[in-house]
């Protein structure tokens, strides 16, 4: 069965912003979370990344800039000695009604179609309770990182359902954790 990890972007991989990533010089790597793909992906996971990217829909950019953007972080991971399997996005704005904006579960039906994997408890970090609830609903196991706006996420309270996930400071303690690291 392959091991598969699915990874939000801004706030996961990526310092988050209120006014949007809309370049590549904008999207500043989360301490630490490059080297800790490239890790998992060399202990044979598969990353992937399922973003919502509104920014588009909004016109703050387009899918050109984003491709420039995921290959900026694509191209650090490959340095680092890793691979991103893919990167799955919603386009659309909150208000469009679309399946594949989280929370609900399209970008992970979506990776399941495209990559014929199965996503049955496979861990999806997020920094927001969006993220937690289109992991849950897609049968992941939802696990929330207090980067980005995860402390905010966390302080605003967790519902009853997802009270007791695995929580950590940022991608690269969850990636300790996985692979067994000691961090004494």
């Amino acid at each position: 069965m392959t091991k598969l990890v699915i990874l939000d972007r801004d706030g996961v991989i990526n310092e988050d912003s209120d006014a949007f990533i809309k370049s590549v010089d904008e999207c500043i790597p989360v301490p630490g979370s490059i080297d800790a793909i490239a890790r998992l992906s060399k202990a044979g996971y598969q990353v992937v990344v399922a973003t919502n990217q509104s920014g588009i829909a909004r016109g703050l950019f387009d899918e050109f800039v984003l491709a420039r953007i995921h290959q900026s972080i694509n191209d650090q991971v490959e340095a680092a000695g890793g691979i991103i399997t893919g990167f799955f996005y919603c386009p659309h704005g909150p208000d469009d009604g679309c399946r594949c904006r989280k929370p609900l579960p399209g970008l992970v039906e979506e990776i399941v179609q495209q990559l014929t994997v199965t996503v049955s408890n496979a861990p999806f970090l997020g920094d927001s309770l969006r993220d937690l609830q289109a992991a849950q609903s897609a049968g992941c196991e939802p696990v929330l990182v207090l980067s980005g706006k995860g402390q905010a996420t966390l302080d605003a309270g967790l519902p009853a359902d997802l009270a007791n996930i695995r929580i950590y400071p940022d991608l690269a303690a969850f990636s300790d954790s996985q692979l067994g690291v000691d961090q004494s």
